[in-house]
């Protein structure tokens, strides 16, 4: 990894700059220009070295939410998990090593957008989704220090 990957990935974990041209201010930061970052993120997300980049929001303030579960036949995971991926609504998914296998976030402006997307899961996979919406809210800070060698 090069300084401004090492860089973007260490020190915009969190605190994103909210301005009209975030990527302006992580490259006036870093000390590159903001065609730089933006080529690198590109790459970064091209490569599978980034999953995202945007804010995450205090749960239950801005649209709604729930985390999904689903078991998922070993010889179907791969596929289901692209077809779940295909949707707008979903953040993320994982695999668990555990009878539900899949789960993954499915967030909307409208609780309605939500369960349809839960809804067209289950019709286009055969398969039950197990919604777990959220009863009570812990701050988890899912940034972390990286140790480059």
């Amino acid at each position: 990894m090069n300084n401004i990957e090492k860089g973007l990935l260490d020190q915009f974990q969190r605190d994103l700059p909210l301005t009209a041209r975030p990527f302006k201010a992580m490259a006036d930061q870093l000390g590159v220009s903001e065609d730089e970052v933006i080529e690198t993120l590109s790459r970064l997300d091209k490569g599978g070295g980034l999953s995202r980049v945007g804010a995450v929001f205090k749960p239950g303030t801005v649209g709604h939410s729930t985390l999904a579960a689903m078991s998922v036949p070993q010889d179907r995971l791969a596929d289901v998990a692209n077809l779940v991926s295909g949707f707008d609504a979903v953040n993320h998914n994982y695999e668990r090593e555990h009878k539900l296998n899949l789960w993954f976030v499915v967030a909307a402006s409208e609780l309605q957008h939500v369960e349809r997307v839960i809804l067209e899961i289950e019709n286009m996979t055969g398969i039950k989704v197990l919604s777990l919406p959220m009863l009570e809210d812990y701050h988890l800070d899912l940034g972390f220090d990286l140790k480059w060698n």
